[in-house]
């Protein structure tokens, strides 16, 4: 028998297939972030053509976003930006980095390094005056910030904490609340088509390592992450984050990078680029099924120079149905811009139904709670029901397909009933099935509460 899986509570999401045992004329489909406003134009007289890297954070009723901020490389910070809603956003005056004879800026590091990335130390222990943490690039190393409001750094410590390079993007570091240590994502030379080519190795694609430490200065050593058997391509950035409403689910939003494609023959650098997805349940083995573009450049040419498209680090909650990420767009153009991309809650991917229909089964699950709920929007012809069984596949008496009310609509949180009844508390603890048949609709993710 399966062995059981255990979700207590959680919100699981179908981007991948661990809940499901088997499947019949359904499939897994991604979906894709809408893009919305134009939320900043990097046109201040300390930024530039080169301002990337964003990283957002939504801290209490506040989002908090911190980006490169680059006219030339010897004009090459840190900048800060705060919102009330992710939407619109302000460039405080912080009177902390002087440039060119004045503070009247929003900067707030320089030097050492560029690609700066911070974070919200959810490490119980971590010191107040470590409340924030950061690594950031410099000269081919990475260095430790610490902050105590995310706006007033300094070094940790004058070495480096990271040595073996490459480290040429925005590498990302966070307090792994799973794992109960500090995690980093940077850059590194993975293996590729044609390694060995004449038995000389030659360089491998770009692509994505990991590395642990309990203390945030001490690393265990670098190593690359595993997808699977999906093809080898160029990931130029990975953007990392344990998804806010699931943190038990990594999420990836690479960089796909093609050198070998110019789309503006006058443009002066080569190669193109769009956002993947993937996602992991260890942060070391993340499924790539959907080998599809995520964002892709659209019907803007100035997004089809090179390494466009860059989603930032974090996703953020902008309504009770929509959550948000962020975007760089016109890279190297004087039109250099962030954008504002949304998606539905959970929205990253789904069971969808052609309106043929179809069904499938979970495998065994052990849950915690009295009723269930689910993510789900069909067509006004569509509909999901769903009913219960023990381990072996039995369904279990009042559970039953046909005792299912029939669910019909587009909603965030639908609890399921059966005959006007929701409760399912008394299979609470015990392994269960879920047997799901659908027709034209997509089932986002399930929850018991």
């Amino acid at each position: 028998m399966t062995e059981s899986l255990y979700i207590g509570s959680r919100i699981e999401m179908f981007t991948d297939d661990w809940l499901i045992d088997t499947m019949t004329g359904l499939h897994l489909k991604l979906h894709h972030p809408v893009p919305q406003e134009v939320v900043l134009k990097f046109d201040r007289p300390w930024e530039g053509s080169e301002s990337w890297a964003p990283n957002v954070m939504k801290e209490g009723d506040t989002y908090r976003l911190w980006y490169r901020a680059r006219r030339s490389k010897e004009m090459s910070g840190q900048a800060y930006a705060v919102s009330q809603d992710g939407i619109q956003w302000d460039r405080p005056n912080l009177g902390i980095i002087e440039f060119e004879g004045s503070t009247n800026n929003n900067l707030v590091w320089t030097k050492p390094g560029g690609n700066m990335n911070p974070f919200l130390d959810q490490n119980p222990d971590a010191h107040p005056s470590q409340r924030y943490k950061a690594i950031v690039r410099g000269s081919g190393v990475i260095y430790a910030l610490q902050s105590s409001d995310g706006l007033h750094w300094k070094l940790m410590q004058e070495e480096p904490i990271l040595t073996d390079r490459p480290f040429d993007s925005p590498n990302v570091a966070f307090w792994d609340t799973n794992r109960k240590e500090y995690v980093t994502y940077t850059r590194g030379v993975g293996p590729g088509e044609g390694d060995f080519k004449g038995g000389t190795k030659i360089s491998g694609v770009r692509w994505i390592r990991r590395a642990t430490s309990s203390d945030f200065l001490n690393w265990s050593t670098l190593e690359l992450i595993d997808s699977g058997d999906t093809p080898y391509e160029h990931l130029y950035t990975n953007a990392c984050t344990q998804y806010f409403r699931a943190p038990h689910v990594y999420l990836m939003f690479p960089k796909r990078f093609v050198p070998e494609r110019t789309f503006d023959k006058n443009w002066p650098n080569p190669g193109i680029s769009e956002a993947v997805f993937m996602s992991s349940r260890d942060g070391i083995n993340f499924d790539r099924r959907f080998m599809q573009a995520f964002l892709r450049p659209g019907n803007d040419p100035r997004n089809w120079t090179d390494r466009n498209m860059i989603v930032g680090v974090g996703v953020v909650p902008t309504s009770d149905t929509e959550m948000s990420l962020y975007y760089v767009e016109h890279y190297q153009h004087p039109s250099v811009r962030l954008r504002r991309a949304s998606l539905r809650i959970d929205g990253f991917a789904s069971v969808n139904a052609p309106y043929s229909g179809g069904e499938f089964t979970t495998n065994p699950i052990v849950f915690d709670g009295g009723e269930l709920v689910i993510n789900y929007a069909t067509s006004v012809a569509g509909s999901i029901q769903v009913e219960m069984m023990d381990a072996n596949g039995k369904v279990i008496d009042g559970y039953l397909l046909p005792q299912n009310d029939v669910i019909f609509g587009d909603q965030i949180e639908r609890v399921v009933s059966w005959d006007d009844r929701v409760d399912v508390s008394s299979l609470s603890g015990k392994p269960v099935r879920l047997h799901v048949t659908m027709k034209d609709a997509d089932l986002y993710s399930i929850r018991f509460r």
